[in-house]
């Protein structure tokens, strides 16, 4: 074996393993010490490879297509890359990003069978000379256990708490300097992200309003996903209970200022608005679910047929959790919630999105003015599993005047107990108008 021992793979499988590495954080993840950059045959590919590779180690995540840019300027501006090497890496870029990322965990397998006999070789030689001098069985032994125990990993990956803390400092730096953005996906509202550990809804973890009947939940979760597709994410909206035409009015009201019933009255106006906010956004894919009968796992094999196609979601909004079907259903109503939740959380977990999801509360709840965390309907457990459950409250008061609050009921990473006064205008189904302030 040599060290510039390539890929045996052909240049549209190589595209592939690059683009699975540049896009999908589990993936970049399970074989960051399996592909090496001078395994594949277009140093484009490799040098690409390597920046994400160095951006995993500190940031536990690939680098989304709006750093990008920044990160490739620093490496050029370091001399790190090649003059000649600028405009084929741009082209690789563009050729990754219409790549489908379907059968990871194939392309996986792939990669590792090819690692572990690089490594198995490269093993042999370095044993020959040892076996020639006829001693240090220790050594060689311990050169083939290595070799040998080469392989993907599945769970996330080994973390030294101590030796890690010069990527943290160097995330941190980073942060502080506006180098890199948290990964969290944006509210919409940066008086709301502040308040958030990731300045947004967390990815790999599950997000969860709760509120009264009619008190706008869905309202909310279409008023989130719009904001998130406009900064540029993809966001997978599936609802259970509103048509998925009904919801695509409701954001189309939101965004282009029109009363829900007046959008028939200029709809060459509506067209213009949407059309023109699309241009600058991430995908915005809707569908719908007659209640009780969408389980986990069908909205997973949703997602990773979307991911087949090359999209893959940051944030996936279920409206909502609670008429979902459990992947087995048993006759206790709260084991069958129970149940959904946790495998929602995998679900964010696994894809390494956010998930943002609904729930009611209670009927003390419903006739408090400000509901509580133990007044979530049906089973604490939801509770206890979501990451972060936000509150919708209002008063007859606050609703006559078009207001309402958005209350921290628990955060796992972050404060909780306080309130956010809201403006809304429910006629033009915007959740939010205005962030009043804190209460």
């Amino acid at each position: 074996m040599t060290e510039t021992a390539q890929f045996e793979f052909d240049q549209s499988f190589q595209t592939k393993v690059a683009a699975l590495v540049m896009r999908d954080t589990n993936f970049a993840m399970n074989t960051k010490d399996l592909i090496k950059p001078e395994y594949f045959t277009e140093d484009a590919a490799g040098a690409l490879v390597r920046i994400v590779h160095e951006h995993v180690k500190v940031y536990r995540a690939v680098p989304d297509m709006k750093i990008l840019p920044t990160i490739l300027k620093d490496e050029i501006a370091a001399k790190r890359i090649r003059s000649d090497m600028v405009d084929p890496i741009k082209k690789m870029v563009r050729t990754i990003l219409t790549t489908d990322l379907s059968n990871p965990a194939f392309v996986q397998d792939k990669v590792t069978d090819f690692a572990k006999h690089q490594a198995v070789e490269g093993a042999i030689m370095s044993i020959l000379p040892l076996l020639e001098k006829g001693k240090d069985w220790a050594k060689i032994g311990q050169l083939m256990k290595d070799a040998v125990s080469i392989g993907s990993v599945t769970d996330g990956g080994d973390y030294d708490y101590f030796d890690e803390i010069r990527n943290r400092t160097q995330e941190r730096h980073d942060l502080k300097s506006g180098k890199v953005i948290r990964s969290g996906i944006t509210t919409g509202y940066a008086a709301i992200d502040a308040y958030l550990y990731h300045m947004g809804w967390g990815r790999k973890e599950l997000s969860c309003v709760m509120g009264a009947a009619k008190a706008g939940k869905s309202m909310s979760l279409g008023d989130f996903g719009k904001n998130a597709s406009m900064a540029g994410y993809n966001v997978f909206y599936d609802s259970l209970e509103v048509a998925k035409e009904i919801i695509a009015a409701r954001v189309d009201a939101a965004l282009s200022d029109t009363m829900m019933r007046d959008l028939h009255k200029d709809p060459d106006k509506v067209e213009a608005a949407i059309k023109a906010i699309a241009a600058k956004s991430g995908k915005f894919k809707m569908r719908d679910h007659a209640s009780g009968t969408l389980k986990p796992s069908q909205l997973n094999r949703l997602l990773e047929q979307y991911r087949a196609d090359g999209i893959i979601f940051d944030l996936v909004i279920v409206d909502y959790a609670d008429i979902m079907a459990a992947e087995y259903r048993s006759d206790s109503l709260q084991e069958n919630l129970r149940t959904i939740y946790v495998d929602l959380r995998a679900i964010a977990y696994e894809a390494n999105c956010a998930l943002l999801t609904a729930t009611q509360t209670n009927r003390d709840g419903a006739k408090a003015s400000t509901a509580k965390a133990t007044d979530v309907g049906d089973d604490w457990n939801k509770a206890r599993t979501v990451d972060l459950m936000l509150g919708i409250n209002a008063t007859d008061a606050e609703k006559a005047a078009n207001e309402a609050r958005l209350t921290w009921l628990l955060a796992r990473n972050g404060e909780s107990g306080f309130s956010l006064s809201l403006k809304q205008d429910r006629s033009k189904m915007q959740f939010i108008t205005k962030v009043l302030g804190k209460v």
